[in-house]
């Protein structure tokens, strides 16, 4: 059986290491990316990418040694023209502001790529009903299949 192929967006990787927040529902996302991590990941085919390698290597020391040691053993997806050219027409058609510009690259990685899935609690500019027929469009017109967009919650079934 072929292992469906999933995108981890960097708030996931994140969510997973992070301390217990104080916030309820913060705190109710890491226990479900947890849960998730260890019960359905495991199923999957896991995919990172230089952005996501970017991103968790910032902030506190400690949580950064964590999230590197989480996706250590994860294929990373090359960043390419094709994904550069996808990135640049999401980003200026959504018009996305200068500290969002990774958001549109953890869009075009996978679709270029063709990963079924992208695992984000990026609800802001990723995971978001009211832009995300419009990002579809983009990717479509572009030529490339759009992966199912999701959090973790929303994956929390295991994949026949």
């Amino acid at each position: 059986m072929i292992k469906r192929t999933v995108y981890l967006e960097t708030s996931v990787v994140s969510y997973r290491v992070a301390r217990p927040s104080r916030d309820i529902i913060v705190l109710a996302r890491q226990e479900i990316t947890t849960e998730w991590w260890d019960s359905v990941l495991p199923h999957l085919d896991a995919f990172v990418s230089p952005v996501v390698l970017d991103e968790i290597a910032g902030g506190d020391q400690h949580a950064q040694i964590l999230r590197q040691k989480l996706v250590a053993d994860m294929a990373i997806l090359a960043v390419d023209e094709r994904i550069i050219a996808l990135a640049e027409v999401i980003s200026k058609q959504i018009q996305l502001p200068e500290r969002a510009q990774a958001d549109a690259y953890h869009i075009a990685i996978p679709a270029v790529h063709g990963i079924d899935y992208l695992v984000t609690w990026n609800c802001k500019h990723i995971a978001n009903a009211f832009i995300l027929r419009r990002i579809e469009q983009i990717v479509r017109t572009m030529g490339y299949v759009m992966p199912v967009v999701c959090t973790p919650e929303e994956l929390m079934e295991e994949i026949p």
